[in-house]
């Protein structure tokens, strides 16, 4: 008997990541088999470019695709059984304001942490929640898998805006760790092998148990490299490959030895740096070319490059598009609550006791098994209490954040500003969001 096929909307038809994902998902039909694709953007010029050469792609290597893209909601969820969606409002022009106004007064600017980080959040919450909406309104039984940044802030919101719908917030950060784990310890299966122990919050947690298949424990071997190099030995050194990883993430990498030596009997997701050394981060920043520069004078302009490429040859042989290995997480979390596989994932959760020294209205990124009524939560016990002192801290700043867009309360936002742990005072906090509203005019609520 053959498997169902599925209908799938990409939200944010007209990302760079967008052709990786739509070639993951041919490149997976066998193990989900999809029949319809639907690119949806409300941004029709930047879609049209990206789904014209997928158009060409899908139609000479899967012409029996039902392919469309388009800025109308109606069609683009109406009869889904899946959205994934990884929308970015105000595109890299805004990304590019949120780390350039906070390096302006000496705190750190970062997409997804700090000040950045809720500039972004801010952004991100309406487009989120409107997306669920069309889905939840043309068609209710679908399933919404959000990696859309900042997550953590996106998840509460979602929590306390839409507490019932069917949305699962995910992030592949830990995802592309556990390749690296695996890559380090030359585990047969890669990742996929691995069991493991995580608690946090979204890009702000800690591993805690890694075993193989056979139950062997890993962490000695990991603790080995993570004092040596970071996640550096991660780093699959095969011909061409590093070429694609930019100069700031091999930093990134590279001081991932300095965060776990914070903490040594645990291991640490990348982004803890921001907190732990923003005055590092800042240093070593560039104030007039960030990462928001990197990727679009990197990324976006290698894959509108070839995405122009395709449509004036009219053909995608020899294009250089490759399908997104560490997307593969997606399909695995579709495929888990299409076909009941019952894996085990990574998944941002309310935490009601699974972490059970910790907020339980807290959005947590804990271990969860998926299956095809939803999640359930891998209780994760007791944290430490540097651990617990640094989630309390941070996850009010998330808690708050959400608040303020949400009353249209300035002196929320200024509060949580005031609590990140990458910004030193109250009045740092204040020019970096009076800075912050100037910019995003049109783009957050108004406060008062």
């Amino acid at each position: 008997m053959s498997k169902k096929s599925y209908a799938v909307t990409i939200a944010g038809g007209g990302s760079t990541f967008t052709p990786g994902i739509a070639l993951m998902l041919l490149e997976e039909h066998d193990r989900f088999p999809v029949d319809k694709v639907v690119f949806y953007d409300n941004n029709a010029e930047r879609q049209e470019t990206v789904a014209k050469a997928c158009e060409i792609y899908f139609r000479e290597h899967a012409p029996e695709l039902d392919f469309s893209y388009t800025t109308d909601p109606v069609e683009a969820f109406t009869g889904i059984d899946f959205v994934l969606a990884h929308i970015r409002v105000g595109l890299y022009a805004m990304r590019e304001l949120d780390e350039k106004i906070p390096l302006k007064h000496g705190v750190l600017g970062q997409e997804t942490c700090g000040a950045g980080g809720i500039a972004y959040g801010m952004r991100s919450i309406g487009g989120v929640i409107e997306i669920l909406d069309y889905m939840e309104k043309y068609s209710p039984n679908a399933w919404m898998l959000n990696y859309s940044n900042p997550a953590a802030i996106v998840a509460e919101a979602c929590r306390v805006l839409r507490p019932h719908s069917r949305i699962i917030n995910i992030c592949d950060m830990p995802i592309d760790l556990m390749d690296k784990m695996a890559t380090m310890c030359h585990v047969k299966g890669g990742r996929r092998s691995l069991q493991y122990s995580y608690y946090g919050l979204n890009h702000f947690g800690w591993f805690t148990k890694v075993y193989d298949s056979e139950g062997n424990d890993l962490m000695p071997e990991i603790k080995r490299h993570m004092a040596k190099n970071g996640y550096l030995d991660g780093i699959e050194h095969e011909e061409g490959r590093e070429q694609h990883i930019d100069e700031s993430w091999i930093y990134t990498f590279g001081k991932a030895k300095d965060v776990w030596a914070v903490d040594p009997e645990t291991i640490p997701n990348t982004y803890l740096k921001y907190y732990l050394f923003p005055d590092y981060v800042v240093e070593t920043s560039n104030p007039n070319y960030t990462r928001a520069n990197e990727v679009m004078d990197g990324r976006e302009k290698r894959v509108f490059g070839a995405c122009r490429d395709i449509i004036a040859k009219g053909t995608s042989e020899g294009c250089g598009f490759e399908a997104d290995a560490h997307a593969t997480y997606i399909v695995d979390l579709a495929c888990a609550l299409a076909e009941n596989t019952k894996e085990r994932f990574l998944l941002i959760v309310p935490n009601d006791g699974a972490v059970s020294n910790f907020d339980e209205t807290a959005m947590v990124e804990v271990p969860c098994i998926v299956g095809a009524n939803g999640y359930e939560k891998i209780c994760q016990g007791k944290v430490p209490q540097f651990q617990k002192g640094m989630l309390e801290q941070q996850v009010s700043v998330e808690k708050l954040v959400v608040q303020a867009w949400v009353e249209g309360s300035y002196q929320k936002l200024w509060q949580a500003l005031t609590l990140s742990a990458t910004i030193p005072s109250a009045q740092v906090a204040k020019e970096v969001l009076d800075d912050l509203i100037e910019a995003n005019k049109g783009y957050w609520p108004e406060l008062k």
